[in-house]
């Protein structure tokens, strides 16, 4: 019997500045499909065309202790990679102690800054949504998923399955 890998520390970065101390959260971008259904004659049922990544993008959610200004600089930025966010983990096993070094880098734009409530004497924290152009997954210096939206380029794997359509296309 194994033990799963758990998230046992994290950091985050943001242009390369370290959030260590400051950032209290972060959602990893969910990765989703843009699925149609299809049913033609002589089958039973439907099946699903992929027709590629959700039309809910690829988004990262995270939480800021206190008042970060660095966001607020970085609002409306104008292009669609302007902020460069790296998500550093330790995931370990608790059988074996083996630590994973898992990395999620994404290059966006701040879609929602949200202070929240204001309270003297209470705790504060500030909530960003960041909306990615580009995402990378990197488990153990090994990448497994890298999206570069812009390029139409989605190499799972190591295996680019974009490659023949943007040859068929003149890309």
């Amino acid at each position: 019997m194994a033990m799963p890998r758990k998230l046992k520390n994290m950091n985050l970065f943001n242009d390369g500045v370290s959030y260590a101390g400051v950032v209290k959260n972060v959602t990893l971008p969910p990765l989703s499909r843009k699925m149609e259904g299809y049913r033609g004659g002589g089958m039973n049922g439907p099946v699903k065309s992929d027709m590629g990544l959700s039309d809910d993008g690829i988004q990262l959610e995270w939480t800021c202790g206190g008042l970060d200004l660095q966001v607020y600089r970085q609002w409306g930025i104008t292009t669609v990679d302007g902020v460069l966010l790296r998500f550093a983990g330790a995931f370990q096993r608790d059988d074996t102690g083996e630590v994973s070094a898992v990395e999620v880098v994404v290059r966006g734009r701040h879609e929602e800054l949200d202070t929240g409530d204001s309270a003297p004497g209470e705790d504060s924290e500030q909530s960003i949504t960041t909306t990615c152009s580009y995402y990378k997954l990197t488990v153990d210096n090994e990448v497994l998923v890298e999206i570069d939206i812009m390029n139409m380029i989605e190499i799972v794997d190591g295996v680019d399955r974009l490659a023949e359509q943007r040859t068929a296309i003149g890309l």
